[in-house]
């Protein structure tokens, strides 16, 4: 994305409290309509983003536009931004169309007109009918739901949430993404979703920032993290990772000859890398990406003999760990129960083998 398609546009934004660098020179750009998360850990800084972008933080350096116009000194209520928070603060004195509208009040619009907005918003959030409930006669889903049309009611052109299913049971939390998804598809804005959830980010957004210690690790769609991270950090951070340290031995026709912990020489293609030889690098493995075998290969695949160190039924997926000779951490494996599962396939101390494809494998530079 070009800074000129951007509707959201961070300019090398950063926010410190004292000697404290929570964010560091933060740049990226946000379209219109976009589903757009920002992921990760605790304490990462992408709270305190969010919370700029809606205007209770100040900017310490750099600059937000939003629709092409500067945000530094514009307060909160006159920017085109609405939140929703964890907390849904349903006003417990208020129904539920009370709650919703809520916000129309400064509008000095016509009753008919705010009974009608509100009525809208209940279909839009299909709670139609639950207009006259107060808010303890409400799952945790529908609060949910109310304290978004709240937000929404106003049209905002940004909407920014921040960790809003957190509260939520895993089903429930499960069913609200869903929703999330089916209403900003509906009516069309921008959702700035902060979580430190890395399947609700990839279940939900178009793309996603992924954040470490006040930077922008990454920026990609949810597909192009997971299969293709730029670092460790990212790779670690997004879905798991089996990671074998490795050593570019040399680089020859467009390829590096890597010296790999635990498996031994492979080639890997360099074209666009900065691989040299002498490099010390990470290779990395999705679990599911890994065959388990009972016997050796015998058509010539490259193959990691082991042993099974553990093994965890999940339903319609079994984890393992095998041990392998010359490395210090077990391998995790994935694999899909497709038939019926038998707990004496899995007896610990099991020989196997492990074997990959080729395009399976990610090499990442320290």
């Amino acid at each position: 994305m070009t800074t000129n398609d951007a509707f959201i546009s961070i300019r090398n934004v950063g926010k410190s409290y004292g000697t404290f660098r929570a964010i560091d020179s933060v740049s990226m750009d946000i379209a219109h309509g976009e589903f757009f998360s920002l992921l990760g850990a605790s304490g990462c800084g992408k709270t305190t983003l969010l919370r700029m972008l809606a205007g209770f933080e100040s900017v310490s350096s750099g600059e937000i536009f939003i629709d092409g116009q500067p945000m530094s000194d514009v307060p909160p209520y006159r920017r085109p931004v609405n939140m929703v928070f964890q907390n849904y603060a349903i006003f417990p004195h208020l129904n539920v169309a009370q709650n919703i509208g809520y916000g129309l009040r400064k509008l000095k619009l016509p009753r008919a007109k705010q009974d009608q907005m509100v009525d809208e918003m209940l279909d839009l959030v299909q709670l139609s009918g639950y207009g006259k409930r107060r808010g303890h006669e409400l799952s945790g889903g529908q609060r949910q739901r109310i304290a978004l049309a709240r937000a929404l009611i106003l049209k905002p052109k940004v909407l920014l949430l921040d960790e809003p299913l957190g509260a939520l049971d895993k089903q429930l939390r499960e069913q609200m993404q869903m929703e999330l998804r089916r209403l900003q598809r509906a009516i069309g804005i921008t959702f700035v979703f902060v979580t430190h959830d890395q399947e609700e980010a990839l279940t939900l957004s178009d793309r996603i920032a992924v954040m470490s210690g006040g930077a922008v690790l990454q920026v990609d769609s949810p597909s192009a993290l997971y299969e293709v991270p730029k670092t460790r950090d990212v790779a670690s951070f997004i879905g798991n990772m089996n990671f074998l340290d490795a050593k570019v031995t040399g680089c020859v026709n467009g390829h590096a000859h890597l010296d790999v912990q635990g498996i031994g020489r492979l080639d890997f293609p360099s074209a666009g890398t900065t691989l040299t030889e002498g490099d010390k690098v990470s290779v990395a493995i999705r679990p599911e990406k890994l065959v388990l075998h009972d016997t050796a290969p015998v058509n010539g695949s490259k193959a990691i003999a082991g042993e099974i160190a553990l093994t965890t039924y999940l339903g319609e997926r079994s984890h393992y760990q095998v041990r392998v000779p010359g490395c210090d951490t077990p391998i995790a494996i994935s694999t899909q129960n497709i038939r019926m599962h038998k707990p004496q396939e899995a007896t610990i101390g099991r020989p196997v083998w492990l074997t990959w494809s080729d395009d399976a494998l990610i090499v990442l530079e320290r």
